[in-house]
């Protein structure tokens, strides 16, 4: 029996070690998501060692613990990856983000809680972090349509967007969730913005499969915003009450305009607004640009 004691005194000794020397903290900067949202965390790992460390020569240097609200672990659907090789000097502070959503079943509401682990290979021991709390909503579904996407000379693959508002720090915020037909595989869950509690977004769709999103998110201001079928933001702009209030409309051509209203410029705009356009030069020309493709889950 003294050799496994000795054992394990040895193993808290170093633990204990590590945790003084090597610190770890989570940062989550919001509280509230969205089932299905990307739930984006930051691992922050700071040496007092003494000695420069390695991190990151595999996908085993750091893992992460969800648990819900009555301790239990949350089942994995997959390793976070966190590869990616770095040295950390003593003294130093590294950041490393990842996206929890797509790998631990979160499907239910409710609190939650991530600790975060990173093993020091020279030493065989741990340093774990505190455990940072999130929270889960349901959202309540507003709008919903299903749109083909052409797929060669096949059968169109069947998707569906919706609109569902969800209340975040007494607040109510608008998203927009993508999925397939029968909604068992979700491409990307978008948070388009704050929403007031008298609003009645409006949502088209064009040809191609675009959703356009019209939605009042003050007493005199409404968010524009166009996503294509991938789940990608193409286009984010402001507009406000004039002596009309904007609208969507198609003008002759077929094509979701903003009828009504005022464009207000914003460094907020996608694409980004030109500076010179602040100046008093011309409007600048709606495009598409490209974005990462959101991650999907199965």
């Amino acid at each position: 029996m003294k050799i496994p004691l000795l054992t394990l005194l040895g193993l808290l000794v170093l633990v204990a070690c590590a945790s003084a020397q090597i610190t770890v903290e989570v940062v989550i900067d919001q509280e509230q998501f969205l089932r299905d949202e990307s739930l984006p965390v930051k691992v922050r790992v700071t040496n007092r060692s003494g000695k420069t460390l390695s991190f990151g020569k595999d996908n085993q240097w750091l893992d992460f613990v969800v648990q819900d609200g009555r301790g239990q672990p949350v089942a994995r659907s997959g390793e976070v990856p966190v590869t990616g090789e770095f040295n950390l000097e003593a003294g130093q502070v590294a950041t490393r983000k990842a996206d929890l959503m797509p790998y631990f079943d979160l499907a239910q509401p409710g609190r939650y809680q991530v600790t975060a682990t990173v093993r020091i290979k020279e030493w065989n021991a741990e340093a774990v972090s505190k455990a940072k709390h999130f929270e889960i909503v349901r959202g309540t579904r507003l709008w919903e349509e299903e749109f083909g996407v052409p797929l060669g000379g096949g059968a169109p693959d069947m998707r569906k967007y919706s609109l569902q508002q969800a209340n975040y720090q007494k607040q109510l915020k608008l998203y927009a969730r993508l999925t397939d037909a029968a909604e068992t595989k979700v491409i990307g869950v978008l948070a388009l913005g704050p929403l007031v509690s008298f609003s009645h977004p409006e949502a088209q769709l064009d040809k191609e499969g675009n959703l356009y999103v019209l939605f009042q998110i003050g007493a005199r201001s409404f968010t524009y915003m166009k996503v294509n079928c991938d789940g990608m933001t193409l286009v984010r702009q402001t507009h406000d009450y004039s002596s009309t209030r904007p609208v969507l409309r198609r003008d002759d051509s077929g094509k979701i305009v903003v009828a009504g209203g005022q464009r207000r410029l914003s460094m907020a705009d996608i694409p980004p607004t030109p500076l010179t356009n602040f100046l008093g030069t011309l409007p600048p020309v709606e495009e598409d640009i490209p974005q990462p493709k959101p991650v999907t889950k199965k």
